[in-house]
């Protein structure tokens, strides 16, 4: 059971999750976007301010660099999950719309099965044993080596009254900057556990989002009659 405490959390986590999306729609998809606005606005302040502070007085943060490329990844492994809760990923559906309805169910079944079987790989490998593939790894197993190593990041450091008030060490530890790995994925997983919950049940008619101009038409027609 030891071996296993993070996929325990992992599981608690998006159970929460479930539970308040369930209870507070409105509020936990403006929370989501909220972050996501978040860690791209962060992105572009460090790297305007770091223009401005190297090219206009010969300085800048030395942490910039390393602060930006995590943050992205951050901004990646969160719209994965995001964009299959929303339809925004793009795809080419010039097939699953010239084929009758009930194939297009099955077709979009099929990519959302394959979406939720990709995410659990990533997340963790080591149930692929059971098929007879000799395979271990993910992103479990990562974080959980990074989290017993210890170290910390290259250059983003923790603030100087946390590290007085905790006594840890200066640099941030890699495994707090890595935790959206495991996190992101499992959203992941979910997410397209949801898609094909919702694709089964009708609530739902496609994975990806094939073609934005007509749905914006489709939206705003009552608009447009005018």
């Amino acid at each position: 059971m030891g071996a296993y405490w993070f996929h325990i959390y992992l599981l608690i986590f998006i159970v929460i999750l479930w539970a308040l999306e369930k209870k507070f729609p409105k509020a936990m998809a403006h929370a989501e976007e909220s972050l996501l606005v978040l860690v791209i606005t962060s992105i572009m302040a460090v790297a305007f301010f770091q223009v401005v502070a190297r090219y206009g007085f010969n300085t800048g943060w030395s942490g910039a660099l390393e602060y930006n490329t995590t943050a992205f990844s951050w901004l990646i492994i969160l719209g994965m999950g995001y964009g299959l809760r929303t339809s925004l990923h793009l795809g080419v559906d010039i097939v699953i719309k010239a084929v009758p309805s009930p194939v297009t169910k099955t077709l979009s079944l099929v990519g959302a099965a394959c979406c939720l079987l990709y995410g659990l790989v990533l997340l963790d490998s080591s149930w692929v044993a059971l098929f007879g593939v000799d395979t271990r790894g993910g992103a479990i197993d990562y974080w959980l080596k990074m989290y017993k190593i210890g170290i910390g990041s290259e250059e983003l450091h923790y603030p100087g009254f946390v590290q007085d008030a905790f006594g840890i060490q200066s640099r941030i530890h890699r495994w707090l900057l890595l935790l959206i790995l495991p996190l992101g994925l499992a959203l992941m997983a979910f997410r397209s556990l949801q898609a094909f919950v919702d694709i089964a049940t009708g609530h739902r008619k496609l994975l990806i989002s094939g073609h934005e101009a007509e749905d914006m038409v489709e939206e705003n027609k009552h608009i447009l009659k005018d």
